[in-house]
């Protein structure tokens, strides 16, 4: 098992409620390709560095978690095509 951190920048300008849904449907991607979540780091709200698709604001979560080296690539996959979700990285975190 390797440990992981997703940065997950969610739209602003969404209600809490979809801001929400979007932040389980990430967290059930983590456990549906076999991944453990460790601990969920919510920022809030906070300017981006530069505008994206005309926002300059968004929700930032930071989800660390343990699965095998297939986990990152599956969930990834699937974050891309998420409608509210601005930007994500997903980095190996060394032990």
């Amino acid at each position: 098992m390797n440990q992981y951190e997703l940065a997950l920048v969610v739209n602003a300008k969404i209600e809490d409620e979809a801001r929400t849904t979007s932040l389980e449907a990430v967290k059930d991607l983590i456990t549906r390709f076999g991944g453990t979540i460790t601990n969920i780091d919510e920022w809030g709200k906070k300017r981006l560095a530069y505008e994206v698709q005309k926002m300059k604001e968004g929700f930032y979560y930071f989800i660390q978690f343990d699965a095998d080296s297939t986990c990152p690539g599956e969930v990834e996959d699937r974050i891309r095509i998420m409608e509210n979700v601005i930007r994500f990285l997903c980095i190996r975190r060394d032990a």
